[in-house]
């Protein structure tokens, strides 16, 4: 069930995420020396309904410096949904799934009122 609250929070949250982005682009494109690292990211989700997945894709294109690039639909009951997220300045691999699954996270919390297990828990990966 939503938690407005939360939802409010979130939404807040995500306003901060951008401000910060689209100084983080800014920063790169005056900045002289080479700061984007660009990468393309294979991102198992733990959102499940339709609803969610295109919330969480969504912030994801909002956020500047991030774009998603395919959504693959789960194949069956052992296979996630899966979005190929396109970052713009992650400097690992790692670093950019944390950052999404504590996007993810925090979205899921709100539109389910509590907190998703973790990823490492589901996916057998460190993340956040």
């Amino acid at each position: 069930m939503v938690n407005p609250v939360r939802l409010l929070g979130y939404v807040l949250w995500i306003g901060k995420e951008i401000v910060a982005g689209t100084r983080d682009v800014v920063v790169g494109l005056v900045a002289p020396r080479g700061y984007s690292s660009p990468m393309i990211v294979q991102l198992p989700l733990r959102c499940t309904t339709d609803l969610e997945i295109t919330m969480f894709a969504s912030s994801i294109t909002i956020t500047p410096g991030t774009l998603v690039a395919a959504v693959a639909a789960s194949d069956g009951a052992d296979e996630p949904p899966t979005l190929f997220v396109h970052a713009l300045f992650a400097d690992t691999e790692e670093a950019a799934m944390d950052d999404l699954y504590d996007m993810e996270t925090r979205l899921l919390t709100a539109m389910r009122g509590r907190p998703p297990r973790p990823a490492a828990e589901v996916f057998g990966r460190r993340a956040a």
